[in-house]
């Protein structure tokens, strides 16, 4: 089976998973076209444009943008996730609003503010964010904390 970041379904009762530790887990839904898609979404795929990838797929499949529900499970946050500044200026110029800065003053990439702003520029208006951060939190897997990590599974479906 080949290694995805993302994938779409129109077959109810099937569920997806997402695999992850400090990426960002998005599960997206459209009730009544019967469409889910489950995507990973680090730092290379928020530049790479895997969940507009997913909703475009979405909406070959009769989604629609507007219709969609949009939810983005526990991630590193901006406030944590230091890169070096080469590397955040590469990311803001695909998705300016992953830009971010730690709590302690140096560059940093806010996946989840990315995501959601691509959400937006696509349509999807129904979106909620987790409000965890994996590497602030105890109680989720975080590799950037531990450099040694399980996974968390995010599922969606359709009844």
């Amino acid at each position: 089976m080949p290694e995805v970041d993302a994938v779409v379904t129109a077959r109810r009762g099937l569920a997806l998973a997402v695999l992850t530790a400090d990426c960002v887990p998005v599960l997206l839904a459209d009730p009544d076209a019967g469409v889910a898609a489950a995507a990973h979404a680090g730092r290379p795929g928020l530049v790479a444009g895997v969940v507009p990838a997913a909703v475009r797929a979405m909406v070959s499949l009769g989604a629609a943008p507007e219709r969609i529900v949009a939810r983005t499970g526990p991630a590193v946050c901006g406030r944590c996730y230091e890169v070096p500044e080469a590397m955040r200026a590469e990311v803001t110029a695909v998705e300016p609003a992953a830009h971010a800065e730690t709590s302690w003053g140096t560059p940093a990439v806010d996946v989840s503010a990315g995501v959601h702003a691509q959400l937006d520029r696509l349509g999807v208006c129904d979106r909620a964010q987790a409000p965890v951060c994996t590497l602030e939190s105890e109680n989720h897997f975080s590799y950037r904390r531990d450099r040694t990590t399980g996974r968390l599974a995010s599922y969606v479906w359709l009844d």
